[in-house]
């Protein structure tokens, strides 16, 4: 029992604290073993197209030297289960981009990501001593969706933390063309927080 109380006092509180830890395993443990241990069963990654990230994980060697990476911005449902975190990455070869990541708060109490993805940028993000935190209102909403048909070839998901004060959705066109975009609710209307275009790939 007191072990128990432990680990949980021991565990990333938000999903900030969870990126770093992240960030901190794929240095000290290997990149793709950290990616493993903090994705969930069914986490995605763009290969270009969408792709089980635990499959794609599976027995994959860790790199010599792990990639770096440090968030910027965090945005935060209402209820604190779910966020999604945005930043900026280096690899060892001196190349930057940014990536997004969304948590989901595991019944534990730990947090785990279920969607990563990014894409080179030509200068590096800033790495700020407190990322920019913004959390969702808890004053009552309603998600209103506009049905849409899908063109042929492309992919497309969504998601909304439970109390739906965060909503984020990606597609992917058959080229590997991808956006991600994010919304936040303020109490009055969701108001655009993350919105990432990748270019098809060569």
């Amino acid at each position: 029992m007191l072990l128990a109380l432990v680990l949980q006092a021991a565990a990333p509180q938000t999903a900030v604290e969870a990126e770093r830890a992240f960030a901190s395993a794929a240095q000290t443990e290997g990149q793709w073993t950290a990616f493993r241990k903090f994705a969930t069963v069914d986490a995605i990654m763009f290969m270009p197209q969408p792709t089980n990230a635990q499959a794609w994980l599976r027995d994959r060697k860790d790199p010599p030297k792990a990639i770096e990476w440090w968030p910027t911005e965090s945005y935060e449902s209402c209820d604190g289960t779910v966020a999604i975190n945005t930043g900026g990455w280096k690899r060892p070869d001196g190349s930057v981009g940014y990536f997004t990541t969304v948590w989901h708060k595991q019944a534990d109490g730990s947090w785990k990501w279920s969607l990563d993805h990014g894409d080179v940028l030509p200068k590096p993000r800033p790495k700020p001593r407190e990322p920019r935190r913004a959390k969702g209102s808890c004053a009552p909403m309603l998600m209103s969706t506009t049905p849409t048909i899908p063109e042929p070839g492309v992919q497309r998901a969504s998601g909304d933390s439970r109390d739906s004060s965060l909503h984020w959705g990606w597609q992917v066109t058959a080229t590997g063309a991808r956006s991600f975009s994010a919304l936040l609710w303020d109490g009055r209307d969701y108001i655009p927080v993350i919105s990432d275009k990748v270019v098809a790939p060569q």
